[in-house]
């Protein structure tokens, strides 16, 4: 008989997550829809250059899918914002 160990997984710290339903806020980090929107998707407001890593995830030959960011990439984009306007 062979045992087999689960990892438990932190959910604190997930890979990825996704992005809020509208109106509402990211329960791990608090920021709104449309300020994660201009972090992970190319637009003006980041000079075309999202500064957070993103995947979508779609059905082949469908036009919507689920964008998953990159939790790592967002906390790591959010602690350089934390040491720019701590000077």
């Amino acid at each position: 008989m062979q045992t087999t160990i689960l990892e438990q997984r932190d959910i604190s710290h997930p890979e990825y997550i996704r992005l809020p339903s509208p109106g509402s806020r990211c329960a791990l980090t608090g920021l709104t829809r449309s300020t994660l929107a201009e972090l992970v998707v190319p637009c003006k407001a980041n000079g075309e250059k999202p500064p957070v890593k993103s995947l979508v995830l779609k059905k082949r030959g469908a036009t919507r899918g689920i964008r998953l960011i990159n939790y790592d990439s967002l906390i790591d984009h959010l602690r350089t914002l934390e040491t720019v306007f701590a000077k």
